[in-house]
């Protein structure tokens, strides 16, 4: 199942954020693409980015930040999965994130503040049919746990 993410951020200022998105993605071998689009200030080229992707095989990250109807507006108007991963501000204390999990009836874009949660839900989609992203993101999954289990050892041993 070759396909791609279309990493869709609502202003040009997201763009570190993102990155940091497609270095998780290119660990799974996940090939990604990066666009700009607001609901608010450009929704017609944001439909037009979803017009051009709609028959591909593309999972949208969406990234937008303090009023996030993005991921909505694009899970509204695509047949394809979207995963919102919307920057946290500092300045809301975090109450930013309501915009992305308070959406309208029939939206069902999913939500993750972690850019590497954003990209293993993505490679996580393509491994369903991809046995070669199925394998990193398992090999990912022992490492994360092997990285525990040594923390665990270490740690109890300041026990003694």
């Amino acid at each position: 199942m070759k396909g791609k993410v279309i990493i869709l951020m609502g202003s040009e200022k997201d763009l570190d954020f993102c990155q940091k998105i497609a270095k998780y993605l290119e660990l799974f071998g996940v090939n990604y693409e990066f666009r700009v689009a607001s609901a608010h200030k450009s929704p017609e080229q944001a439909l037009k980015i979803i017009k051009d992707f709609e028959e591909k095989k593309i999972v949208y990250i969406t990234v937008a930040g303090r009023s996030n109807a993005l991921s909505a507006f694009v899970d509204a108007n695509t047949k394809n999965p979207v995963i919102a991963c919307p920057p946290i501000s500092e300045k809301f204390g975090g109450a930013d994130i309501f915009s992305s999990l308070r959406v309208p009836s029939g939206i069902g874009s999913l939500v993750t503040i972690e850019p590497e949660g954003a990209a293993i839900a993505a490679a996580k989609i393509f491994a369903l049919e991809d046995e070669q992203i199925r394998e990193l993101v398992r090999k990912h999954q022992l490492a994360t746990r092997e990285t525990l289990a040594h923390a665990n050892d270490k740690i109890s041993r300041m026990n003694t």
